[in-house]
């Protein structure tokens, strides 16, 4: 019994080893940090701004669906149903800030730079067919001036490539007359 606790150990010691368990457990340790700072944006700066129009908080934009939306300053009831879109909007912001932050700083920079990479990796991957189509060419040139040279032929032609024999007469099949 004692080996199946090692190994349930041993596994999850894997489990937690593995590059994207830790890479997510970062990510979300940054993400919560940055909401933070995402929601200091939007209460610092952008409730202000839209303050200039109402008030000051967003979260006190409201509409009344039914009846007179008053509060009982006894109990804190509220008589009425109303609706906190004030609240929605500000909720809103914070997702379009913080979805922008990201892209602009995090995916359009990450998907430049692999671009790049990319066009690279295809510059490098040219340059070596080039470097292998040259290399070839060259073996060609040294393997035709080697079969001229045992041929006492042109560089270029081998044996095989002339119009005629070896002595120079035509080709074909020889008669004996």
């Amino acid at each position: 019994m004692s080996e199946k606790k090692v190994s349930l150990l041993e596994g999850f010691k894997a489990f937690l080893m593995r590059g994207n368990v830790i890479d997510l457990a970062v990510a979300v340790v940054i993400g919560a940090a940055f909401t933070n700072i995402v929601n200091a944006v939007v209460k610092g700066i952008i409730n202000p701004l839209v303050g200039a129009f109402g008030t000051q908080d967003l979260d006190n934009y409201s509409s009344c669906l039914q009846g007179p939306c008053t509060t009982d300053p006894k109990t804190g009831e509220m008589d009425g149903i109303e609706i906190l879109w004030g609240s929605v909007l500000s909720a809103t912001l914070s997702f379009l800030i913080t979805a922008a932050v990201v892209y602009f700083l995090m995916v359009l920079p990450m998907a430049k730079y692999l671009a790049r990479r990319a066009a690279m990796q295809a510059a490098k991957d040219g340059v070596q067919e080039t470097i292998e189509v040259s290399e070839l060419e060259v073996l060609k040139e040294i393997r035709d001036a080697l079969v001229a040279q045992r041929t006492g032929g042109a560089p270029g032609q081998s044996s095989g490539d002339t119009p005629g024999g070896a002595d120079g007469t035509a080709a074909g099949p020889r008669e004996d007359r």
